[in-house]
């Protein structure tokens, strides 16, 4: 299932609805993976809860649910580095999404300071270690 907004085309709350993104399997939330629709590269990951995901789909811009504070955020609202959505896509699971964006301002989305939140490697051993921990787990 995919949808697309842009400046000429709005979706009403009936049609935004009518999507079958399951929010209840985490509890009201969905996963949303942000990727740059030019380059495609990953940017961040962020929870939308329906309410923040139809005011993505209405605004253009997107709005993330904060599990910390409780409550609908607009990516860029205080740095000015807002995320245009060009469009948005959920898995065949209908439970995460993938929304396609352009970056305005400066474009450092991380709140560290860089462009994208997915900065840090992970070893090869790290991933192994932690794969080993896990299969000794089950």
């Amino acid at each position: 299932m995919r949808f697309t907004h842009s400046g000429l085309f709005v979706f009403t709350q009936a049609e935004l609805m009518n999507q079958e993104i399951d929010f209840d399997k985490m509890l009201g939330l969905a996963p949303a993976i942000v990727q740059d629709a030019a380059s495609g590269e990953v940017l961040m990951l962020g929870f939308m809860n329906r309410e923040a995901c139809e005011r993505t789909l209405s605004t253009g811009y997107v709005t993330f649910f904060s599990r910390t504070r409780k409550q609908l955020w607009t990516k860029g609202e205080t740095s000015g580095n807002r995320l245009k959505l060009v469009s948005a896509s959920i898995d065949c699971d209908c439970d995460t999404l993938l929304l396609q964006v352009e970056v305005e301002g400066a474009g450092l989305v991380c709140h560290e300071g860089t462009r994208s939140c997915f900065t840090r490697s992970l070893g090869q051993s790290s991933l192994m270690k932690s794969i080993s921990s896990e299969t000794v787990r089950s």
